[in-house]
C-alpha cells in the first residue's frame, strides 16, 4: 500500500472558514470553537464589508459567520466571493454548512423563546421554510455539511477541533460515522454502509450491554467469516475513491457505517475503517453517533 505525501507546496497559506447554516443550527457554538483552536472570528458582518476585510492585512486563520441575518446577504456573490479568493488570492477556504431538521429546529426556537429571523405573521416554521429555499445555493456547493439535530454543544466544539486544529493544510478529512439506522441516516454521510449483515451481539446477554469499543464485543464480531473480505472491499475502496475525490477539490469527505442499534457493530466497523484509513495516510476521525462520542 502506498503512502500519501503530506509535504506541503511553498508558503502557509491563509486560511478561512465561511460558515453559513440555518439560524438555530449552531453557529454561535461553531465560532466560539474555531476561536478556541486559535482562529479569529467574526459572526454577521455586513456583507459588504467582507471583501475589504479579507484585503486588507487579515490575520492567517479566520472564521466569518454569514447567513441570512447578515445585512446585504446575497448566497451567489458569496460563491463568487469564495472562488476569487481561491483563484485569485490563494487563499484555503472553507464553506461549512450547518443543517438541521425542522422538528429539532423548532423546539430550539420554542425553547429559547427566540423570533426566527425571516419568520412574519407565519411563525418560525414558515421562516426556517423561506431560510432552506434562500441557502440552497450554499448548501449544494458547501465543503462540509453538519447535521447538528443529534448534536450537543461538546460534540459540534469537537467536530471543529477534529476537522479544523491541524495548521497544515487542509487537504480531504474524513470523519466516520456509527449510527443506528432507527434514527436515521446521517444527513452529512457522503457514503453510507450497512453492516447488519454481521454477527449481532446483541442477541449475546453477556454482551448486549457493552459497544462496539470493548474488546469482548470486537472478539465477537470477529468470528463472523464475512468481516475481513468486508474490510478488505472496504480498503480496495478507499484506496481507488478518495484520492479522486481529492483530486475534484473535495476537502471533507462523511462515511457513515450503520446497524440496528448503532452501539455494536457499527461502533466496531467504523474503529476499524477510521484506523484503516490513517494507516493509508489520511486525516481521519471517528464520531460514535449513537454513544455521543466523537
Amino acid at each position: 500500500m502506498q503512502e500519501r505525501s503530506t509535504e506541503r507546496q511553498g508558503g502557509r497559506q491563509r486560511r478561512l472558514v465561511l460558515l453559513t447554516g440555518l439560524s438555530g443550527a449552531g453557529k454561535t457554538t461553531a465560532l466560539k470553537a474555531f476561536e478556541d483552536i486559535g482562529f479569529d472570528a467574526i459572526d454577521n458582518l455586513p456583507f459588504r464589508l467582507l471583501a475589504p476585510l479579507l484585503h486588507d492585512d487579515p490575520p492567517a486563520r479566520l472564521a466569518i459567520g454569514v447567513d441570512a441575518r447578515t445585512r446585504g446577504f446575497d448566497p451567489a456573490e458569496l460563491l463568487a466571493l469564495r472562488r476569487r479568493l481561491v483563484d485569485a488570492d490563494g487563499w484555503d477556504v472553507a464553506l461549512v454548512y450547518l443543517d438541521c431538521d425542522d422538528d429539532t429546529m423548532l423546539r430550539r426556537f420554542t425553547e429559547t423563546r427566540r423570533r426566527h429571523p425571516l419568520s412574519d405573521l407565519g411563525g418560525a416554521r414558515d421562516g426556517v421554510a423561506r431560510e432552506r429555499e434562500l441557502l440552497a445555493p450554499l448548501r449544494s456547493e458547501a465543503d462540509r455539511v453538519l447535521d447538528t439535530s443529534l448534536m450537543t454543544a461538546r460534540e459540534l466544539k469537537r467536530w471543529v477541533a477534529g476537522g479544523f486544529e491541524s495548521e497544515g493544510p487542509s487537504g480531504l478529512a474524513v470523519q466516520v460515522v456509527s449510527f443506528s439506522f432507527r434514527q436515521g441516516l446521517p444527513r452529512e454521510a457522503d457514503l453510507v454502509f450497512d453492516v447488519r449483515f454481521l454477527a449481532n451481539p446483541h442477541y449475546q446477554p453477556d454482551l448486549r450491554p457493552l459497544t462496539g469499543r470493548d474488546a469482548p464485543v470486537a472478539d465477537y464480531i470477529r468470528t463472523d467469516p464475512g468481516l475481513q473480505t468486508f474490510l478488505d472491499l472496504l480498503q480496495g475502496l478507499t484506496e481507488f475513491a478518495l484520492p479522486r475525490y481529492e483530486q475534484e477539490g473535495k476537502s471533507y469527505l462523511t462515511l457513515a457505517i450503520g446497524c440496528t442499534g448503532g452501539r455494536h457493530r457499527s461502533v466496531f466497523v467504523a474503529e476499524q475503517l477510521a484506523a484503516m484509513l490513517q494507516r493509508q495516510g489520511w486525516t481521519a476521525s471517528v464520531r460514535h453517533r449513537e454513544l455521543g462520542i466523537g
